[in-house]
């Protein structure tokens, strides 16, 4: 509500007066977004042993997997080991379920041994996050069922290929809609627990998967790009 005071200029004035604060032209985007985490990080105790095993776990995971998956597709011992290439992913499948359930534990206990913001609170913001939960969910899932366990769990790297890349829903809406669904899922679990710590670990979480997505890609393609020629030179 504007105090008392002069009556703004008529629009066909020559000269506008700038408003109150002074234009959206004078504000520092930066400083907000800097304000922002400042915020956050006056709830967070980041030293806290609970919040550092989850960003540990966070960090973890993708470079579990993809160690050991680039490992597999270079020296086959895996596959080898189990004496199957199909064994050998289930097992790389399994221990990645294992430890995303251990990096979910982490992410929650975190979340619990540090405050709540009064802001996010309230009913509103709890629908919010289970909205973000409830959509998290559906990429997730719909990701697995177009995937397949191998398509889902690295079976490129260990020799086990389908015909061509998956482009139906959710692959259709978004690349890497598992990656983004899990980042949805802890986005709203966060934000149901009004948690700043789980916000603050969610854009760890993030952060991780892009570095992930620049390392896995250009490698994925790669070895469809070589299975097409292989197919094109036998036809």
């Amino acid at each position: 509500m504007r105090g008392p005071g002069p009556r703004p200029e008529p629009m066909s004035s020559s000269v506008a007066r700038p408003d109150c604060c002074g234009g959206l032209g004078n504000i520092d985007f930066r400083q907000a977004d800097l304000c922002v985490m400042t915020r956050l990080l006056g709830y967070v105790d980041i030293s806290d042993p609970r919040f550092v095993a989850a960003v540990l776990a966070i960090t973890f995971n993708p470079l579990f997997w993809n160690v050991v998956a680039r490992w597999e597709q270079k020296t086959r011992k895996l596959s080898r080991a189990f004496r199957s290439p199909y064994l050998a992913c289930y097992s790389l499948g399994c221990a990645i379920l294992l430890l995303n359930f251990l990096r979910s534990h982490c992410f929650t206990q975190a979340m619990l041994s540090q405050p709540k913001m009064e802001s996010l609170d309230n009913p509103v913001a709890y629908c919010v996050g289970l909205a973000l939960l409830g959509v998290g969910t559906v990429f997730v899932l719909s990701s697995f069922f177009a995937l397949g366990f191998t398509g889902t769990f690295l079976g490129d790297y260990f020799g086990i290929l389908k015909e061509a890349r998956v482009t139906t829903f959710p692959f259709n809406l978004l690349d890497n809609p598992m990656y983004w669904g899990s980042t949805a899922n802890y986005l709203g679990w966060a934000i149901m627990h009004a948690s700043p710590a789980g916000l603050l670990l969610t854009v760890v979480v993030a952060l991780i998967y892009v570095v992930a997505v620049l390392y896995e890609e250009p490698f994925t393609a790669e070895i469809y790009r070589q299975k097409a020629s292989q197919s094109h030179k036998r036809s």
